[in-house]
């Protein structure tokens, strides 16, 4: 098991997608009309069906993409120390976001 996650890892570093993500300009992605456009007809088809489940969750990733690029995150880790203060709020907002998500799909029906 411990091999398999080692070559997901070893893929994932060697595309550098977490660079890639670190390194998105919001502002042009949010005034490109390639994106905007067809972001803006998905929630409108999902508001046109009432689909709240997946608007929220759209909301959910979108909250998690700018939360994850805040100050606050990047000075979790300090040098090659983790820093258990700051650890605490982002693991009770993480236990908060895995429960409403789980509710969504498990506890409620349309």
């Amino acid at each position: 098991m411990d091999g398999f996650i080692d070559k997901i890892m070893g893929f994932l570093e060697s595309t550098r997608l977490i660079d890639q993500v670190r390194d998105v300009d919001y502002v042009g992605l949010f005034t490109n009309p390639w994106f905007l456009v067809p972001f803006i007809a998905l929630v409108g088809y999902f508001l046109y069906k009432q689909k709240w489940r997946d608007l929220i969750f759209v909301a959910i990733f979108i909250g998690i993409w700018w939360v994850s690029g805040t100050h606050y995150m990047q000075t979790l880790v300090v040098g090659d120390e983790l820093q258990v203060s700051k650890v605490l709020p982002v693991l009770f907002g993480g236990a908060v976001v895995l429960g409403i998500v789980i509710y969504l799909i498990f506890g409620r029906s349309d």
